[in-house]
């Protein structure tokens, strides 16, 4: 075998959502030699990669033709022992029913969650969304994959690196064993709930950041920002039984820095665009794809205000998101905040 070819494994794995993270892990699991299936809700989608096999906003990746795509979930899951998630946070749960209706679990596959929100009517995380509809018997065999990730950057194969978390250990290292290699470092962790914790808050404070550069407020404002940000995410970490050291790794501070500073980052680009005067849905439509923050900030913002937490930068993307209050407005009230001790 010739040493730049990989020897295929009969695995099969199926990926849901075609979305630029979904078509990047496609690939990275196809490297490996898995036999990759690829869904998405929507046929026009499937339609597309199948006629171009190049994923929209990641002009650069080319999916190989054994990447078999489908848009039937019956179809793509068929005989999988691996699903990777990966399917916006507003289409997690009904994506989970007909995953779930199409293909019952059958005690032995592993569930890889790559999405990163909280879901808005319940509060749950994503894994927490899938146990509620696959059942309490899925837990054991669920994992998420989260961290500083671009799918810009980890498509052209650039260093990154992830924690693959799990409420038991040896899912953990399988997680890790799966997608593992010298550019895609992945670690292993417990604290499934502070991952994906830390991967959804980070995404309020990322439209903070965007907001903060399209006022063109410079470095020390950024740099504040970004720390107390982190404030807040521990803050409301705490009462929920978050792990402090979970929110200072690869899932809290790593992803909130990466969130926060890259032009790849479709949360901050979207805080850019409102502080340049557009409105939410004229800055939604500009980035075209689904930014999670937007629907975060109402969940955070209410998970603080029912445990009594102050979150004040995450209440002032909270006001011009959904209270209509101007972006100049929200950004003076911040400043004009009372003078008090540093907190955490």
């Amino acid at each position: 075998m010739n040493k730049n070819q990989v020897q295929r494994n009969p695995e099969r794995i199926a990926v849901l959502g075609a979305g630029t993270w979904g078509c990047t892990l496609a690939v990275l699991l196809d490297r490996h030699g898995y036999k990759v299936h690829l869904w998405d809700f929507d046929p026009k989608v499937v339609e597309a990669l199948a006629r171009t096999r190049v994923p929209r906003n990641l002009a650069h990746l080319r999916l190989p033709e054994r990447v078999i795509l489908s848009s039937d979930v019956a179809v793509a899951t068929e005989g999988a022992t691996v699903v990777v998630l990966v399917v916006p946070s507003v289409g997690m749960r009904s994506t989970t029913e007909s995953l779930g209706q199409a293909s019952p679990d059958d005690g032995k596959r592993i569930y890889v969650i790559g999405t990163k929100g909280l879901e808005n009517r319940t509060h749950y995380t994503m894994s927490q969304v899938v146990v509620e509809v696959l059942g309490e018997s899925v837990r054991e065999r669920l994992g998420v994959l989260s961290g500083p990730s671009h799918a810009e950057e980890v498509s052209r194969q650039m260093a990154t690196t992830v924690t693959a978390a799990s409420t038991h250990p040896e899912t953990a290292r399988r997680i890790q064993a799966i997608f593992f290699n010298t550019t895609f470092r992945v670690y292993t962790l417990n604290d499934v709930l502070g991952v994906e914790f830390g991967a959804a808050v980070k995404n309020v404070i990322a439209i903070a950041a965007g907001i903060c550069d399209g006022l063109g407020m410079g470095d020390n404002a950024k740099a504040a920002l970004i720390t107390r940000g982190l404030a807040e995410m521990m803050r409301l970490g705490r009462v929920l039984g978050i792990r402090e050291q979970t929110l200072a790794g690869l899932s809290g501070m790593g992803d909130l820095i990466v969130t926060t500073i890259s032009h790849h980052s479709r949360n901050r680009n979207f805080g850019e665009l409102l502080a340049q005067g557009l409105t939410s849905q004229q800055a939604a439509e500009a980035i075209g794809m689904v930014v999670e923050g937007v629907p975060t900030a109402a969940v955070v913002c209410d998970l603080a205000r029912h445990h009594n937490i102050e979150m004040p930068i995450s209440e002032a993307v909270y006001s011009v998101l959904y209270e209509a209050k101007p972006v100049l407005q929200a950004v003076k009230e911040l400043l004009e905040r009372e003078p008090k001790a540093e907190v955490y």
